[in-house]
């Protein structure tokens, strides 16, 4: 795997219209690790495809009624089995973060890279999850000079409105790659 133009190799592409153009000068400073199922708790639905793509038919599902005319995407979804699919290139905004502040700075979606694991905030992500978010914050540490403290939670950035990836998402899995140098 490794990065072209935004985009990774060797995985699912998907286009989203959920996305636009970064301000000027700005380039990823931060990865967000997110999480999601639809329906909530279920897995393997092809739902998040859809509602990143904006093809979500809300009457599938009552829980998806809070989802008419949302517009919202990941840049990548990484699901249960590992397998990943890229919606929006990693130099262009992904519409993930809504209301955030990190360091300071307001709209982290101006500024970030947001990835979505597909599971819950209180049930154990998979080594292949483990394993492909590995991968994949390798390449964006050394592609973008992220700094070792750039890769977040969302609850981070909007504590008391966001509580993903949850307490299930084990950091330790993943420290080594954030703590060695780039």
């Amino acid at each position: 795997m490794y990065l072209d133009q935004g985009w990774l190799s060797d995985i699912v592409h998907k286009s989203s219209p959920n996305f636009n153009q970064r301000p000027l000068g700005v380039a990823p400073e931060l990865v967000v690790i997110h999480n999601i199922s639809l329906p909530a708790g279920q897995f393997g639905t092809g739902f998040i495809d859809a509602l990143f793509c904006n093809t979500l038919d809300c009457a599938a599902h009552e829980s998806f009624a809070d989802l008419v005319g949302l517009e919202v995407s990941a840049h990548l979804l990484i699901e249960r089995s590992g397998k990943a699919i890229q919606f929006v290139g990693f130099d262009d905004r992904a519409w993930h973060a809504g209301v955030s502040r990190y360091k300071g700075r307001d709209n982290c979606n101006d500024f970030s890279i947001g990835i979505e694991l597909e599971g819950t905030d209180d049930l154990a992500y998979t080594d292949a999850q483990y394993s492909t978010l590995r991968q994949v914050l390798t390449i964006l540490r050394r592609h973008y000079d992220l700094a070792h403290d750039a890769v977040v939670g969302h609850s981070d950035i909007a504590p008391g409105r966001k509580t993903d990836p949850g307490a299930a998402f084990d950091w330790q899995r993943i420290s080594d790659v954030l703590n060695r140098s780039v």
